[in-house]
């Protein structure tokens, strides 16, 4: 499962397989075997878990949406405006989609002197592609690792698609140090009767936007959601909380073998936390503290993931391009 939503477009996409397919790991199952189940797999986890996955990729959607600049906005409209101009030979317009983009820009660095980066647009998907078993996990892993030491990328790729199991907002930023560099170049470039030039200048302004990706681990997210049916099942059913709590400690573990937690002392920590609540579920002590622990621990390694964000910008071309820009 593998849905990508934005303003302005919704698409489901997935990768072909290519090297190591048929390897065989461990004398059982094949990465083929294994991949060959995870289409029934997702049917399965689409019917069980849609609902409060799509909630939370909604309230993903509004938070990432939230943060978007108008004036950015603007910015990249003009810009596009002016792409289409130049295409149709109405250079006047162009030049003038052109100026109120760097107006809109100036306002950006006049408000933002210190950052960097302005949120301009948003996309937030849901993938949902690994298995439940963690031995289909690590056989996928292993394959991903021999494919990678013997420099086949293609298949890299697609195995480790297969390991994927997050809702990832990835935000699109103006960066402020090239942009108005761009902009400059495409006027200069008009005024010189070089359409073509100053055309491509600004494609390239618009598809070169910095890229912010935040992931949640779908597990973490169920483990917690496990963690709360629990607590509220502790007085009357004890058998069916340690059930759930059973299944919270399987996420957690497809969450550390899936890379979305490592295996550090809070995560040692939390494990032990949850068997020691489940004993004492079997018993009549008050698990009241013993919950709040759990939640409070399992909420901190899901802040801290998502604090790990990746970014397609670099400083040294964002230095760079400071420097250029001060120039011009």
């Amino acid at each position: 499962m593998a849905t990508t939503t934005n303003s302005t477009t919704t698409s489901t996409s997935k990768d072909q397989g290519t090297a190591s397919s048929g390897e065989k790991t461990g004398g059982e199952r094949t990465v083929a075997q294994v991949q060959a189940d995870l289409e029934q797999q997702r049917k399965q986890a689409d019917r069980r878990m849609r609902p409060e996955l799509e909630a939370q990729r909604n309230l993903a959607q509004q938070e990432a949406g939230n943060v978007l600049d108008r004036d950015a906005i603007a910015a990249i409209q003009q810009t596009e405006r002016a792409v289409i101009a130049i295409a149709e030979d109405r250079i006047g317009e162009a030049l003038d989609a052109i100026e109120q983009a760097a107006g809109k820009i100036e306002i950006l660095l006049s408000r933002n002197p210190a950052t960097a980066l302005i949120p301009v647009n948003t996309q937030v998907r849901v993938i949902d592609t690994a298995p439940q078993d963690d031995g289909d996990i690590a056989l996928l892993r292993n394959a991903a690792n021999t494919a990678f030491d013997i420099n086949d990328l293609p298949a890299t790729r697609t195995l480790l698609d297969s390991l994927r199991s997050e809702i990832r907002v990835r935000t699109y930023h103006i960066p402020l140090a090239t942009y108005p560099v761009a902009l400059q170049a495409a006027a200069r470039l008009l005024d010189q009767k070089k359409t073509r030039d100053a055309g491509a200048v600004l494609l390239a302004a618009l598809n070169t936007l910095a890229a912010i990706d935040q992931v949640t681990g779908i597990p973490l997210m169920l483990a917690r959601n496990a963690v709360v049916e629990a607590q509220t099942l502790a007085q009357t059913d004890k058998e069916g909380a340690r059930e759930l709590l059973d299944i919270a400690d399987h996420e957690l573990g497809r969450a550390m073998d899936l890379g979305y937690t490592p295996e550090d002392a809070d995560y040692t920590a939390l494990r032990d936390e949850m068997k020691n609540l489940r004993k004492q579920l079997k018993g009549s002590e008050d698990t009241t503290s013993v919950f709040a622990r759990v939640k409070e621990k399992l909420a901190s390694l899901t802040r801290r993931q998502q604090q790990k964000q990746t970014s397609s910008a670099t400083p040294a071309s964002g230095k760079k391009a400071e420097q250029e820009r001060k120039a011009a």
